[in-house]
């Protein structure tokens, strides 16, 4: 029976070993990169050449931001060009580089109330939505996409508020879902709405500023702020994201046959 007994325990320890030598990475992004699919796509490869587990954390860029100042994470992949900066001047990122990029989007309903279809300024498109009082739906969550429908109401010279403006703080997925059922306006990446195209009848009403412009940056939380930050680890991820296989995939992923994101030149 003792012998028994050594046997499954050896033969458990065999087994708890190489779970536990296999590394994680913390990552912290943004609800609109998971709701796209793109993770789904892009993390097995890095998983099997790195032996490591990436854990992901979708949040709103704010969010994730934050969770990069506490060290809660050891990168992060947002869409907030003046955030990340900022992030990166203040001392808690390094390495950032671009990844990607894609647009944001006004969406309505196919019978556009509001009378914004085409309008080829966003601010002008939401000066005409809040004239109508037409239901629109915001993330309210500090997000990359929050943030910049706070710059396109400022530039509209717009305070939204009233029972028509909707603060949801969801992610991106979610607010398209809202929104769909209120037949409502909202801002939303290009790359989720495609990747929710067959489950909401809105319509793109408003696309081509180039104020809606939507780059995405990937960095390393800086180790000399906290040093359990697993650093290399971390910095292959960017590495990855940014060589030619990574952005091969970036550039080839589709739903619904519609490039989600773009890459840049190298």
């Amino acid at each position: 029976m003792k012998i028994i007994l050594r046997f499954c325990c050896c033969l458990l320890l065999l087994i708890a070993v190489p779970a536990l030598a296999t590394d994680h990475l913390r990552l912290a992004t943004t609800t609109s990169t998971e709701s796209s699919g793109l993770l789904a796509v892009l993390l097995p490869l890095f998983e099997k050449a790195n032996d490591c587990q990436v854990d992901v954390i979708a949040v709103g860029t704010g969010k994730a931001l934050k969770l990069g100042e506490t060290g809660d994470v050891d990168v992060v992949l947002v869409h907030a060009r003046s955030k990340e900066d900022k992030f990166v001047a203040d001392g808690y990122g390094v390495d950032r580089r671009d990844v990607m990029y894609n647009d944001f989007v006004i969406l309505g309903p196919a019978n556009d109330p509001a009378g914004v279809k085409g309008i080829k300024d966003a601010s002008e498109a939401l000066r005409k939505l809040s004239s109508a009082q037409a239901n629109f739906v915001s993330r309210g969550d500090q997000s990359g996409t929050h943030t910049k429908e706070l710059e396109l109401w400022q530039a509209a010279d717009v305070l939204p508020v009233g029972a028509w403006y909707l603060e949801a703080g969801r992610g991106m997925g979610e607010v398209i879902t809202m929104a769909t059922e209120i037949q409502g306006y909202t801002l939303a990446d290009r790359g989720t709405y495609l990747a929710y195209y067959d489950q909401t009848d809105l319509q793109v009403m408003v696309a081509g500023d180039k104020r809606l412009f939507n780059p995405y940056g990937v960095m390393v939380v800086n180790p000399e702020k906290h040093h359990h930050v697993k650093y290399e680890l971390a910095l292959a991820f960017v590495d990855y994201l940014t060589s030619h296989e990574g952005q091969q995939l970036i550039a080839n992923y589709r739903r619904n046959g519609e490039p989600l994101f773009f890459i840049y030149e190298r």
